[in-house]
């Protein structure tokens, strides 16, 4: 396994056949890829840790169908809050996470400053991939950390978000396992990247560009019972933002974890008639919410 990753590694040319970056360029790729197929083939439980902001939501969706793909073991958690610091929480972890019986917790989009829960998840037996985007404040926590921002990361775009940087190490583990159809996953990616508003440039353009094409022929359940419910017939930047803004979960914080995971049955579920009604369930939501 080593050695298949170490080639995988050295593959410098643009990746795949979109000219995006080899997703080894990022610093901890490697690392984060041995430890996950170890997870994998050792049937270990992985918790996927993200927010249920929009970007967040379809980066959650988006390593779920990978891994379940994969049969991995493999579950998600939604804090009820969105902390600024983006950090993980100790409360989360040994209240909620640690019943879950994980050996590996990855952060999509958060965690580069969360050193004490690091250190406190290495305590109670959990490993930590940490996935992120945002600018360290010190220095990284002592695990294995993904983000193009960290210091010695050479990786030539450091302005990917949450969904992007997931869909990186979803590149990295579908060129391990031959997977040939990650691209399907794009619409999902420019879903999360067009709602982050991040500047569409480098490699976020790529993303724009690709995942407004999946879209117009996506197989995804969940997002074709958006269009339809919203009788969208147009496929543009406008259309995919008012399609995120169509799934943000609202009302309240406990009412915002509750609909994020809603959501997120809406992306990952096999059911065409089971995506239709949360798609009809969250515009009923999201009325109401701009009546009260």
């Amino acid at each position: 396994m080593v050695d298949c990753i170490k080639n995988m590694q050295k593959n410098n040319k643009k990746f795949i056949d979109n000219n995006m970056y080899n997703p080894f360029l990022l610093k901890g790729m490697e690392a984060a890829l041995y430890r996950i197929v170890k997870s994998i083939n050792e049937r270990e439980k992985i918790v996927l840790y993200g927010f249920y902001d929009v970007d967040g939501i379809t980066a959650i969706s988006l390593l779920m169908l990978v891994l379940k793909f994969l049969n991995a073991d493999v579950e998600y958690f939604i804090p009820s809050k969105i902390s600024e610091s983006r950090d993980l929480v100790e409360k989360d972890i040994t209240d909620h996470i640690k019943y879950f019986g994980p050996g590996l917790i990855i952060t999509l989009g958060c965690g580069i400053n969360s050193y004490n829960e690091v250190e406190l998840c290495k305590h109670i037996g959990i490993d930590v991939i940490i996935t992120d985007y945002h600018q360290p404040i010190k220095y990284v926590p002592s695990t294995i950390v993904v983000n193009p921002k960290q210091k010695g990361c050479k990786y030539p775009f450091e302005g990917l978000c949450t969904s992007g940087i997931t869909f990186k190490l979803a590149q990295a583990i579908s060129s391990y396992y031959k997977m040939e159809s990650i691209n399907k996953y794009m619409d999902l990616v420019m879903i999360g990247t067009i709602y982050s508003k991040t500047k569409l440039e480098s490699e976020n353009e790529i993303i724009a560009d690709v995942g407004i094409k999946q879209l117009k022929c996506t197989n995804n359940y969940g997002i074709c019972a958006l269009i339809k419910t919203h009788n969208i017939k147009i496929i543009d930047e406008d259309t995919v933002l008012k399609l995120a803004l169509k799934v943000m979960p609202t009302i309240n914080p406990v009412g915002r974890m509750d609909n994020a995971k809603i959501v997120v049955e809406l992306f990952i579920t096999s059911d065409k008639n089971r995506a239709l009604q949360i798609s009809k369930y969250l515009d009923k939501e999201s009325k109401n919410s701009v009546l009260t």
